[in-house]
């Protein structure tokens, strides 16, 4: 639990640790039984939703940043992770509306407008994918809340972080056909329908089933197991996982998966 005097530290001296004026926001989508999923915050002192994010310590590499942010968030470490834009624009964030009365009752410490944390900041912005049935959510100290919402019913978010999101989803699911994701979404040992449905819940559309777990094992992404698993009466397809080193290796150079 943070407690009044490290939250003051943070607000009045954090400039001595994090870098001022530029910031990173996370869209962390979460995939589970063919349910996709958005994380998303509220703020103590904002009314509405937005992406998780935070600012980065100016002895961390912007992707280490991105990553600590993303485990505190969900509990989970070493999610795919990738930066797919910088948002800049003037008055991307309206300062000018934020209330220093209403910050000051919950925040316990006063804010003026010359603060480090009130100007007009840079944001990196990266996507994560897990599993969030994995997930431990944790809101952070400026936070209230924090909770997944179904992709296709995402609430009016603050700042410009619906364009965020839009652009987060669209990266995402055009990086999909380079890199192989779900080493850490799926159990080890699962079925080629079950790898067919995280790829077409990911990208929100239909794929044909021979051809792409055709595509996955011709790339030597997968092999098959001596084993199946019983579904029902006559219904027990073969298990299949991942060839871990092959997946690494596809994961840093990237592969063509259409």
């Amino acid at each position: 639990m943070i407690t009044q005097a490290e939250i003051d530290e943070f607000v009045l001296n954090g400039a001595r640790i994090y870098i001022p004026h530029v910031s990173l926001d996370c869209a962390i989508f979460g995939y589970h039984e063919q349910q996709l999923k958005l994380l998303l915050i509220k703020h103590k002192a904002v009314d509405g939703w937005c992406l998780p994010g935070g600012y980065i310590k100016r002895t961390e590499k912007l992707a280490d940043a991105a990553a600590r942010n993303v485990k505190e968030r969900t509990g989970v470490d070493g999610l795919f992770l990738q930066q797919f834009k910088t948002f800049g624009d003037p008055n991307r964030v309206k300062f000018e509306e934020i209330d220093e009365q209403l910050w000051y009752r919950i925040m316990g410490v006063k804010i003026t407008k010359d603060n480090w944390l009130i100007d007009q900041t840079i944001s990196v912005g990266f996507y994560a994918i897990t599993d969030f049935s994995r997930t431990v959510l944790e809101p952070g100290f400026l936070a209230v809340e924090c909770a997944w919402f179904d992709i296709d019913a995402l609430p009016k978010l603050e700042f410009d972080h619906d364009e965020m999101v839009r652009e987060a989803l669209h990266t995402m699911r055009i990086q999909l056909y380079h890199y192989p994701i779900g080493y850490n979404m799926l159990p080890g040992k699962f079925t080629l329908s079950e790898i067919h449905a995280l790829y077409q819940t990911m990208l929100g559309k239909k794929l044909d089933v021979s051809n792409f777990t055709k595509k996955l094992i011709a790339l030597g992404l997968l092999k098959k197991l001596d084993e199946k698993r019983s579904i029902g009466a006559h219904r027990s397809p073969h298990l299949y996982s991942f060839v871990k080193e092959r997946y690494e290796e596809a994961l840093n150079e990237g592969i063509v998966l259409s």
